[in-house]
C-alpha cells in the first residue's frame, strides 16, 4: 500500500513526516482580493475571474482595512490581487494608503489590463509610487500563452512589459521591481525555479528586449476553473495523485499560510487565497470588522485541506514562487 493511501488526508501527511499542524507563525503580509472582475478569464483561473463577475470590494471595506494596516506594525506587504485589482475602485486608495504607512505595494497585474479604457495611466501610477510589479506570462511563446489566456494575451503583455520597461520596471539600479509568473499549461508540476528564469531572461532579451527581476514558478492549483478543466478531459484524480505523491516536507516550513493573512472583497478572513476560493475561513475571526489588529490572527491555527498538497508538492509552490 502507497504512503499515500496510508494516510490520505494533507494532515495525516503531516503527522507521519513528524511535523505538527499548521499555525501561523509570524504575520508579514496582508494579501487583499478587491473582487472577481477582470478583463480576461484564463483556463487556470482558481478564482474564476472574469468580464462577467460583479464582485467587487466596496469603499468601507477598503478603509477598514487600511485602519487595521495602521494598527499592525508587524505587516510589512500588501499584495494586491483580483480578478484584475488594478479595474476596481478601491485598488488606487488602497496602494495610497498602504504607501502611506511605509508598506511595501504588490500588484498582481495581468499586464493586458494596462490598456483597459481609462487606465492610460496606470502604469504611471504604479511607477510614481514604487508598486512592486507581479506579471502573469505562463511562457515566452505566443501560441501557449494565448492558449490559456486568451487569443492575442500574447501580443498585448509584450506592449505591457514594453511600457514597464521603459518607464525603468526591470531595470537594474531603478528600484522598479517587476517579477514575472509561470504556471504549467496542464496538470503538471512547475519545472526548477532557477533553470526556468535564466531560460525566461535569454528568450525574452533575445527575442524582444524585454528585461524583468525574477521569475515566480506557480503549481496550478486544482480548484475552481482549473479543477472542472481536468474533469472534462478525465484527469482530475489523476493530477490529485501526483501532487499527493510529490509532498515534500521540507516545503512545509515556508508554507505562506504562516505568514500571510488573506481578506476577501466582502471583507472576510482567510488564512490564503486557495481557501478563500473555497470558503474555509480563518480560525477565530470572521472578518475585518471583528479584530482590532491584524496582529489578532497571530498564533492561529491553519485550517487545511486536500488543496494543500498543491503548496508542498516538489519544491514547493507560493505566491511568491518556488519554496525550495
Amino acid at each position: 500500500m502507497s504512503h499515500t493511501l496510508m494516510n490520505p488526508s494533507f494532515e495525516g501527511r503531516l503527522e507521519a513526516a513528524g511535523l505538527s499542524g499548521l499555525r501561523r507563525d509570524r504575520l508579514e503580509t496582508a494579501q487583499i482580493n478587491l473582487g472577481r472582475y477582470c478583463n480576461q478569464a484564463c483556463l487556470h483561473c482558481h478564482v474564476e475571474a472574469g468580464p462577467l463577475r460583479t464582485e467587487r470590494m466596496e469603499p468601507r471595506t477598503a478603509e477598514r482595512i487600511l485602519e487595521l494596516l495602521a494598527q499592525s506594525p508587524a505587516i510589512r506587504a500588501v499584495d494586491l490581487t483580483g480578478g484584475a485589482p488594478e479595474l476596481h475602485e478601491v485598488f488606487r486608495p488602497l496602494v495610497l494608503g498602504a504607501r502611506s504607512l511605509g508598506l511595501e505595494v504588490i500588484d498582481r497585474c495581468n499586464l493586458t489590463c494596462l490598456f483597459v479604457a481609462g487606465q492610460e495611466d496606470l502604469a504611471d501610477f504604479l511607477r510614481d509610487h514604487q508598486v512592486r510589479v507581479v506579471a502573469s506570462l505562463p511562457c515566452y511563446t505566443q501560441a501557449n500563452v494565448d492558449r490559456q489566456r486568451g487569443t492575442g494575451v500574447f501580443d498585448q503583455s509584450l506592449r505591457g512589459l514594453f511600457m514597464l520597461n521603459a518607464l525603468g520596471y526591470g531595470q537594474e539600479g531603478s528600484g522598479l521591481e517587476l517579477d514575472l509568473v509561470f504556471n504549467p499549461l496542464g496538470p503538471s508540476l512547475p519545472p526548477p525555479q532557477a533553470a526556468l528564469e535564466a531560460e525566461y531572461k535569454r528568450r525574452l532579451k533575445d527575442d524582444f528586449g524585454i528585461e524583468f527581476n525574477r521569475l515566480l514558478t506557480v503549481t496550478n492549483m486544482p480548484i475552481k476553473r482549473f479543477s472542472e478543466q481536468l474533469r472534462r478531459v478525465g484527469r482530475e484524480e489523476t493530477y490529485w495523485t501526483l501532487l499527493e505523491d510529490a509532498f515534500n516536507p521540507e516545503a512545509v516550513p515556508h508554507l505562506m499560510c504562516q505568514n500571510l493573512v488573506s481578506i476577501g472583497y466582502d471583507g472576510r478572513i482567510y488564512d490564503c487565497d486557495f481557501n478563500q476560493m473555497l470558503d474555509l475561513p480563518a480560525e477565530g475571526a470572521p472578518d475585518v470588522w471583528s479584530i482590532r489588529s491584524f496582529e489578532d490572527l497571530a498564533k492561529a491555527r491553519i485550517t487545511t485541506g486536500r488543496h494543500c498538497f498543491g503548496c508542498t508538492a516538489g519544491c514547493g509552490s507560493s505566491c511568491g514562487g518556488s519554496l525550495l
